[in-house]
This record gives structure tokens, C-alpha cells and sequence, in this order.
């Protein structure tokens, strides 16, 4: 394939091709998380607490590294685009070092906060102390993920997604194999519990990092990664910050938001809160194509941008809103006409089934208009534009579903915080649009 194929092949099938493994990668690392849980939960019920009350802060470290990894794809993308290997080359090394970087200050401030934090949720000194050890055995292994998530943001930058696919299978598949033989102490293996989980979590990071250094080595990429591009340049750094700081918090902010209705939904019934719960576990499987269809286009539409090809810019952005657009109608679709069936994949209480139906048919109202945020955001950052794509998401986020919850809550009860979802969306749409508009044309 040649160097210029972001611009040159027909734009449907290109997205198409960029986004099918992001989706697939998606998919097995959302099964991985469910497989790794099973084990985990297999040693004992605290054990699967600490766990849980350890992800936030996982979480919040994947959100820092994944986030300034956008930042990274983007400014390699549009430097392509503008035939400026150097810059593009000098992009991918500064950021491969601050992303280390990150890493090593991850791995001093989660582990010292650690204790702090699961005191705050738990009193249980058995659940503190696994999710201590479990914790600082996987935050001793931050830098390798950051490492290892700014080589998938390189090479998805210069649009080898297939490379990153097979790199994160491959991570996942040997975390999943090593778990039982770590955790149980399956034949040559000791026994080790809790730690066990970490480790294999930690050897599956690095398994990964392994796979794309020996795939970077024979294969030759359009950036090159040297010495002689690490001189700082405050300018480029910036430009990387710009976009990886507002990422990182674009990928908190769900977390942020299912917290704070939780809060809400708690003062009502306690099975509102699982109702919200099971929505986020079915709203994944909805949304993750449409994820990988905006992380297939990210690469492209800032390859064009800095190829100065702004209508064809024009065209992915559309493209990527049909794309996403149809996903989402198809989820629509579903939740009205088997939300019954979906919630009691997940429950039998006949009430909380009934209570689900309703919330599903409601929420789903805002899943075809979300569309459009969802893809602006993307565009946004592929082009650099960090902070219009962050605007976006506290609309979508905080800024206008928390107080409409609120209100609605009051003069409908918990209900009021299932039509808050589409409303929220109906006014990001427009939000998004508008910015969208400014930056882009569209």
C-alpha cells in the first residue's frame, strides 16, 4: 500500500478498512475484561471487590495514556498529510518519550494514593489489602502500557490498523491464558492468588510492547523514531498536549457522569442504580462499533486536513455520521421493540425488568441524534483540535445532562433522569454542529 492512500482511495471503503479492526480490537478487549473478571472472582468475593475498586484509578491511568496517544496520532496524521515526515517523525519520538514519562509519575502517584483511596470505600481490611497488592503490582507495569498504548497511537497514525488489532489481541490472549495458570497455580506455575491477576496483566502489556517493537524493526514506518528528534521543541509539545489533555479527560468523563447519577438514582430506589448500570453495560456493545468506526477515521480526516483536501475532509466527516448514524438506528430499533429481554440478560426481578423497559425506551430516544457528537468529537481531534472536541463532551457530559437530571428528577422522579439522556443529546447535537461548522465547513 502506498503512502498516500488516506487521500487517494475512495473514501466509504477506506473508513471502512480503518475502522473493522478497531472494532474487532474493541470487541476482544471488552471480552477480555469479562474473562479476567471470572477468574479474579474465582479466588473470592473480596477479591472481586478490590478489583472493582481498584478500576477507577486504572481507569484514570488509561485515560491519561490512551488520551495523549490521540494527541500523538493526530499531529503524526496531519504532518503526513502535509509531507512533513520530519515533523511527523519528531511528533511520534517526543511523544513515545513523554508518554515514559507519564508512565514512571503513574506508577509513584497510584501506587501512593492507592491506600488512601480504598479506604474511602471499604472498611473490610482483607478487600484493602488485596486491592493494595493487586494495585501496586499492576502500576509497576504503568510504563509499559503508556509505552505500549503511544506505539498503538504511532501506528495508528500512519493508518496500520490491522498492526494495533493484532497487537492488542495479543496482549489480551496471553493475559487470558496466563490468569488461571498465575492466579491457581497451574502446572509449573505457583499459586499466587491476586497477584497472579496483576502479573498476567503486566505480562500481557508487555507481550504487547514486544510485538510492536519487532513489528516497527521489519517493518518500516513512514515516521522514524531517533535520538536526533528529542531536542524540545515547546511548539510541537504543546500541539500534543493541546489534544492528549482534553482526550484524556474526554475518556474520564463518563465515569464522572455515572457516578454523579448514581447519586440521584440512590435516592429513589436502589434498583435505579442497577437499571443504570445494566443501560451502561448494553450502551457498549452499541456504541463500540461506532467507536471504532470514529478511531478508523481519525487518522484519515487529519491526513486530508494537512493534505490541504478539504472537501474530501468534508466527505469523511459525512461518511463517518452515516456510518455511525446507522449503527445507532439499529439500537434504537432494538431497545423499543425487546428492551424486556435485553434488561433480563442481566436480571429476573420482574419489577426492575419493568422499570429497565421504560428507561431503555426513553434513553434510546437520543441514540440516532448522538450520532453527531460522537462523530464530531472524533473529527475534532483528528485534526487537532483538542479543545472544541472537549466542549463537546461536557455538553454531553456534565454541563447539560447533570442539571436536567436534576430538575427532571424533582418533577418526575427517577424517570425524569432517563428523558435527561435524550435531551442532553438533542441540545450536544446542536452543540456539536455548530463547532463543527466553524472548524470544519460542514
Amino acid at each position: 500500500m502506498n503512502d498516500t492512500f488516506m487521500k487517494e482511495k475512495p473514501v466509504f471503503p477506506l473508513i471502512l478498512s480503518m475502522a473493522l479492526p478497531m472494532v474487532i480490537s474493541m470487541l476482544v478487549n471488552s471480552l477480555y475484561n469479562i474473562v479476567d473478571s471470572f477468574f479474579v472472582a474465582q479466588i473470592s468475593e473480596n477479591a472481586m471487590t478490590a478489583l472493582s475498586l481498584v478500576y477507577p484509578i486504572q481507569n484514570f491511568a488509561n485515560a491519561i495514556a490512551i488520551g495523549f496517544g490521540i494527541g500523538i496520532s493526530a499531529q503524526i496524521a496531519i504532518c503526513l498529510g502535509a509531507g512533513n515526515k520530519e515533523t511527523a517523525s519528531k511528533a511520534a519520538t517526543h511523544g513515545l518519550a513523554l508518554s515514559a514519562l507519564h508512565g514512571v509519575l503513574l506508577t509513584i502517584g497510584c501506587i501512593l494514593v492507592m491506600p488512601g483511596f480504598l479506604v474511602l470505600f471499604t472498611s473490610d481490611a482483607d478487600v484493602i489489602d488485596l486491592g493494595i497488592r493487586y494495585s501496586t503490582i499492576v502500576f509497576l507495569f504503568a510504563t509499559i502500557n503508556t509505552t505500549n498504548l503511544s506505539y498503538e497511537k504511532i501506528f495508528q497514525g500512519v493508518g496500520k490498523m490491522k498492526v494495533t488489532m493484532i497487537g492488542l489481541m495479543v496482549g489480551c490472549v496471553s493475559n487470558i491464558i496466563l490468569d488461571p495458570l498465575l492466579i491457581f497455580g497451574i502446572g509449573p506455575f505457583p499459586a499466587m492468588g491476586i497477584e497472579g491477576a496483576a502479573i498476567a496483566t503486566g505480562l500481557g502489556q508487555v507481550f504487547n510492547l514486544v510485538f510492536y517493537l519487532i513489528v516497527y524493526k521489519i517493518q518500516p514506518l513512514q515516521v522514524r523514531l531517533s535520538r536526533k528528534y528529542l531536542h524540545p521543541d515547546k511548539a510541537l509539545i504543546a500541539r500534543l498536549y493541546s489534544v492528549g489533555i482534553p482526550g484524556a479527560l474526554n475518556l474520564a468523563l463518563p465515569s464522572v457522569l455515572v457516578s454523579a447519577l448514581n447519586g440521584l438514582l440512590a435516592a429513589y430506589s436502589q434498583s435505579y442504580v442497577v437499571i443504570l448500570g445494566i443501560y451502561y453495560k448494553l450502551q457498549t456493545f452499541l456504541y463500540l462499533p461506532a467507536s471504532g468506526i470514529v478511531q478508523g477515521m481519525r487518522p484519515v480526516i487529519g491526513y486530508n486536513y494537512g493534505a490541504g483536501e478539504h472537501k474530501r475532509v468534508k466527505k469523511i466527516y459525512y461518511v463517518t455520521l452515516c456510518m455511525s448514524g446507522v449503527i445507532m438506528l439499529v439500537g434504537t430499533i432494538i431497545c423499543l421493540t425487546v428492551p424486556g429481554q435485553l434488561m433480563g440478560m442481566f436480571t429476573t426481578n420482574p419489577e426492575t425488568i419493568a422499570a429497565g423497559k421504560t428507561a431503555l425506551r426513553i434513553i434510546c430516544a437520543g441514540f440516532l441524534v448522538s450520532s453527531v457528537s460522537v462523530t464530531a468529537c472524533g473529527a475534532l481531534e483528528g485534526l487537532g483540535r483538542g479543545t472544541a472536541s472537549l466542549v463537546v463532551s461536557l455538553c454531553r457530559y456534565l454541563i447539560i445532562i447533570l442539571p436536567a437530571a436534576f430538575i427532571l428528577s424533582r418533577i418526575l422522579g427517577a424517570v425524569g433522569v432517563w428523558h435527561a439522556f435524550w435531551i442532553a443529546e438533542a441540545l450536544t447535537a446542536g452543540v456539536a454542529f455548530f463547532i463543527s461548522q466553524k472548524v470544519i465547513g460542514v
